[in-house]
């Protein structure tokens, strides 16, 4: 296994040496891993000179814009001769065609259920996010790092692990950290702005998922619509990060949170415990992620999609209850 990544580090160290113009995308419904891996190596690929782009399809939320070089960030790939390197994204689908379905050239990700759809595939689902990938590598490609390259990693590395509380974290992300420490990133200040801080209207989009919150067979669930987020005028896409406070609830095996999109379609996110794994449950609905925290975007009604759901998770919970 060793060998398998020297191997490849090699690879993408002699790509990106050789090549000037390079494109890096991240997923759509952009979270701070995806944001933040994707700054981290593309504010590092910009410092030695190279001609860079940063893509996220749907845009970049407002709560993101205060990292450096969230400006720029933009939403189409025009240089369509570039190096193509996807970041945070477990398969081809959530960049948003940004590739037109063309395979990218390199494949840096940490998601369980990824699926190996590069060139180059650069998978640990051993790393706790993304960002930490990308930190323990970026030396290894021949990149810099400065205080700005740090902040955004690090802002990756704490939005995906909750604050270093998800089960699992390691010794090595944390080394990691404390080295993004090193090169001058603002821990405090990072996870405030990651974790803590929330808009007015956030807080209000929590309100009308929590009149709505249901609970059975140790399995919590809500919704959020379409006519929720214009009633509180919400500007995202997403939940809110909602999902997140209902696995605090006790006695809740999975959280579940159905989110209706502009398309139509039903952004389905499941959050469990430790020792339940929902990314195969996601990977059956078409999409994928970690054991613990794992999403899909489902065609359907709101009514449709959450008896599918809520059926395949109960008899996924009862089944391993029997184990």
């Amino acid at each position: 296994m060793c060998d398998m990544k020297n191997r490849i580090n090699a690879e993408i160290r002699s790509l990106l040496d050789n090549t000037q113009r390079i494109s890096i995308i991240s997923h759509i419904r952009t979270d701070g891993d995806a944001v933040g891996s994707l700054l981290g190596l593309g504010l590092s690929l910009l410092a030695t000179g190279k001609e860079v782009q940063m893509i996220v399809a749907d845009g970049v939320p407002a709560n993101f814009r205060h990292l450096h070089g969230s400006d720029l960030i933009v939403q189409k790939i025009t240089h369509q001769d570039s190096l193509s390197i996807v970041v945070d994204c477990s398969d081809l689908a959530r960049t948003g065609n940004s590739l037109n379905g063309k395979p990218p050239d390199i494949n840096i990700d940490h998601h369980i259920t990824n699926l190996n759809f590069a060139t180059i595939n650069f998978v640990d689902p051993q790393a706790t996010a993304t960002s930490e990938l990308i930190a323990k590598n970026l030396e290894r490609w021949g990149l810099p790092i400065s205080v700005d390259i740090a902040e955004c990693l690090l802002f990756g590395i704490i939005s995906d692990t909750l604050g270093f509380r998800t089960s699992n974290m390691t010794p090595e992300c944390l080394r990691q950290a404390a080295r993004l420490m090193d090169y001058g990133a603002n821990l405090a200040e990072l996870y405030k702005t990651a974790l803590l801080v929330r808009s007015f209207e956030a807080v209000r989009f929590w309100g009308q998922g929590l009149t709505r919150l249901q609970y059975e067979d140790r399995i919590v669930w809500t919704t959020l619509t379409q006519d929720d987020r214009k009633e509180v005028s919400y500007p995202g896409n997403d939940d809110a990060d909602l999902v997140n406070i209902l696995t605090t609830i006790e006695s809740c095996d999975i959280a579940i949170i159905f989110v209706e999109q502009k398309n139509g379609n039903i952004k389905v996110s499941w959050r469990s415990q430790p020792g339940i794994d929902v990314s195969q449950l996601a990977f059956d609905f078409g999409g994928g992620g970690h054991p613990a925290a794992s999403g899909a975007e489902i065609k359907g009604s709101l009514e449709e999609v959450q008896k599918q759901v809520f059926e395949a998770t109960r008899f996924f919970l009862n089944a391993i209850k029997l184990i």
